[in-house]
């Protein structure tokens, strides 16, 4: 596992803080016809308009759009759609059709996941309205016939979806915002009981011993900078803040994009919290290391121990 310092953030999803995740109870779905379906409240989409050309513009923070920036920045779905995939089909020799996204955001997981084929389909959940009404007009109307393949619920991660999931996932250490083993716990329990008798619950996490440090960290993106900032972290706690910014070449600054107020876990506390969860099994994946013998190579292998780094990204695969 490389000693990286290439930290991958949190999904853009404004959730409730300290765990607290009121569920919606009264749905209303989305009007028939193409496009992916909404369950949940409501999600107001601002009506299309006339197409307009498009006009090459340097990013400043007046006008960027901080969804799309992280997507850019930060997410790497096909990549992450393989590796789901991968796994799954090497653990039990078939081809996962449905998936399910906890903390959805913008759902873009999900959009790579059922391009694959007529055959895949997935759920989305989330309770912001303003990342997912991003979503669906950016990364499902596209689709167009293909985008009625998903689903997306604005409620609860705890709550059933319609189809029990062959993938399960809760990426970008979103899940952070359960802060008590208790939350966690029924959380972990509740993905467990709503997979397929065959699924795989599928989480990432971060560490080392720089993910505690008060530092910044900027990655060069094309026309901006993602820069990454650990604010503070209270060992007795595991109390963990952090942000996003993003700064442009004109000189300006969109400070805290994006806020996270979380609990850092522990690898160890994670799977052990996992097997209570009834799991029959959980398998750490981490990354190897690049040929420069300072990064990460991007590639997650299975693994048992590890090696002790600087700040590194894993994957814990747990099977029902």
């Amino acid at each position: 596992m490389a000693a990286t310092t290439q930290h991958r953030s949190p999904k853009p999803t404004a959730h409730a803080p300290s765990g607290a995740h009121p569920g919606v109870t009264s749905p209303r779905a989305r009007a028939a016809g193409q496009g992916p379906r909404v369950e949940g409240s409501r999600v107001i989409r601002k009506p299309k308009g006339r197409k307009q050309k498009q006009q090459r513009s340097r990013h400043t923070a007046a006008t960027a759009d901080k969804y799309e920036l992280y997507q850019k920045a930060v997410q790497s779905a096909d990549t992450d759609v393989e590796f789901h995939r991968r796994v799954y089909k090497k653990l039990r020799g078939r081809e996962p059709l449905h998936f399910r996204e906890d903390f959805c955001g913008t759902g873009l997981l999900s959009s790579a996941w059922i391009q694959q084929s007529a055959r895949h389909t997935a759920e989305g959940f989330d309770i912001d309205p303003e990342p997912v009404a991003w979503g669906l007009a950016r990364n499902f109307d596209p689709l167009e016939e293909a985008a009625r393949r998903y689903t997306v619920h604005l409620k609860d991660v705890r709550e059933p979806g319609q189809t029990p999931a062959d993938v399960r996932v809760a990426q970008n250490f979103s899940y952070y915002c359960f802060k008590t083993r208790k939350l966690l716990l029924e959380y972990f329990r509740s993905a467990r009981e709503h997979l397929a008798p065959d699924g795989l619950f599928i989480i990432d996490l971060y560490g080392g011993s720089e993910s505690g440090d008060s530092m910044e960290e900027t990655t060069r993106c094309r026309g901006f900078d993602y820069v990454w900032e650990q604010e503070s972290y209270f060992p007795g706690t595991g109390e963990y803040n952090c942000s996003i910014h993003f700064r442009f070449p004109d000189g300006t600054e969109l400070r805290r994009a994006f806020t996270y107020r979380w609990r850092q876990w522990s690898l160890t506390e994670l799977r052990d919290l996992l097997e209570e969860a009834g799991f029959s099994r959980v398998i750490s994946y981490f990354e190897g290391t690049a040929k420069n013998g300072s990064s990460g190579d991007g590639v997650f292998r299975p693994g048992l121990r590890g090696e002790h780094c600087a700040a590194w990204i894993a994957y814990l695969v747990a099977l029902k």
